[in-house]
């Protein structure tokens, strides 16, 4: 079981990492999602298997994802959150790992989901179909939060499964 949870690990921080870099750096992050693919409490992709075909093409090509418009302040603020998000997840991981669910119960409803704060800014977005699926994130963080509680390994893993495809849909389909 350890083993699986530490694949789990590697494989998210190679999503995640990616995902954040793409944002930060701007090639191109051809397939995706396109767009609201997800579904809160589908626990998949839509039926677009792995990654949805997610990934680097040969050579640099034009960022073709939606650009939010973001400058100055906001935009530093929300790759802040971003890479919050992301440590968020990882310290998920490590707590899975250490068999420790509250730990990353706590970190879950804490750092990724529907706070009141986190209501309040993502309904602040402009972009209707990037604020539902922020605020559909966040959901499925509360999601997560309860299927850790329940101390069950599978379940577990298979809601930080979701949570992370409304990271990769999100970084697949817009960028700042």
């Amino acid at each position: 079981m350890k083993k699986m949870i530490w694949f789990a690990a590697a494989a998210l921080c190679v999503v995640g990492t990616t995902a954040v870099a793409a944002d930060m750096s701007g090639p191109s992050m051809q397939g995706g999602m396109g767009g609201m693919g997800m579904q809160r409490g589908m626990g998949g992709m839509g039926g677009m298997g792995g990654m949805g075909g997610m990934g680097m093409q040969a050579g640099m090509q034009p960022d073709e994802r939606i650009s939010l418009g973001m400058q100055g302040p906001r935009k530093q603020h929300q790759l802040a959150m971003m890479r919050s998000h992301l440590e968020a997840v990882s310290d998920i991981v490590d707590a899975l790992a250490r068999g420790e669910f509250d730990s990353a119960a706590q970190t879950a409803q804490v750092k990724l989901g529907m706070t009141p704060q986190m209501k309040r800014m993502c309904n602040g977005f402009q972009n209707e179909d990037f604020r539902n699926l922020a605020l559909a994130f966040h959901a499925s963080a509360d999601d997560l939060a309860k299927a850790l509680k329940t101390h069950d390994t599978s379940a577990s893993l298979q809601a930080l499964h979701v949570t992370m495809q409304y990271c990769t849909s999100c970084h697949s389909t817009y960028r700042q």
